[in-house]
């Protein structure tokens, strides 16, 4: 197994509600950080319609990682508008940043990276797609290609990657995410778009590297649960 650290400046997450996408951008800000323990990071969270299950809900680890975070006006609260603050412009201005952006929303938040189009032409960025076979929409190939399309369509760009988020929380098993990996890989042959990489709960991380389980793709993400529902 091989950590997936990102070898672009900018990392964008979108995926269909309940991908965990929010889950993923702080756990990827989190092994930017070991990778490069001095660095200036940010985490952009840009989800404008949910006010729950956020990266800005793990307000608290970023910080104690010396990771800055960006988040909409409301974020945190049960009101929530879709504005999006001038700091967030940061990553695209100053070349000693890289960040992840955390994008919500669905349709809605593909839209609003859509409009982001002319400044990510001006930076080494990947747009990466979280995927859970286990939630709806995203249960089969067929799906997983429709909801790629849609998301790519909205946004006006392309979908550089999958990550394979399949997992059933703490009923997790590595056959769990296998299966994902399969079915995504399904996708992969009609859409083109490659599996980029692999979610994996910490709990089950020792077992995957002492038996050489095979997830399907070698490059992971290794998850620590960081938000929680607290409202």
């Amino acid at each position: 197994m091989i950590d997936y650290i990102p070898d672009s400046r900018l990392t964008v997450i979108i995926g269909a509600y309940g991908s965990g996408k929010s889950e993923i951008s702080v756990n990827m800000a989190l092994s930017m950080r070991r990778a490069d323990p001095s660095g200036k990071l940010l985490l952009a969270d840009m989800d404008i319609v949910n006010p729950y299950y956020r990266s800005a809900d793990a307000a608290d680890i970023l910080a104690e990682n010396d990771i800055r975070l960006i988040r909409p006006a409301y974020a945190g609260s049960n009101v929530d508008a879709p504005v999006l603050g001038g700091e967030m412009y940061v990553v695209f201005d100053d070349r000693s940043y890289k960040g992840v952006f955390d994008i919500g929303g669905e349709d809605m938040g593909a839209v609003i990276l859509g409009s982001l189009k002319t400044r990510l032409a001006s930076i080494d960025y990947k747009l990466l797609m979280a995927v859970n076979i286990n939630r709806p929409f995203t249960s089969t190939a067929e799906q997983i290609v429709s909801m790629s399309s849609e998301l790519a369509e909205a946004a006006g760009l392309v979908i550089d990657g999958y990550i394979n988020n399949t997992n059933l929380l703490e009923y997790t098993t590595l056959e769990n995410i296998a299966e994902g990996s399969a079915v995504i890989k399904e996708a992969s042959a009609v859409t083109g778009i490659p599996l980029t990489a692999v979610s994996l709960p910490d709990k089950l991380c020792k077992d995957a590297a002492d038996t050489g389980f095979d997830l399907g793709c070698d490059k992971v993400i290794r998850l620590e649960r960081t938000i929680f529902y607290n409202y």
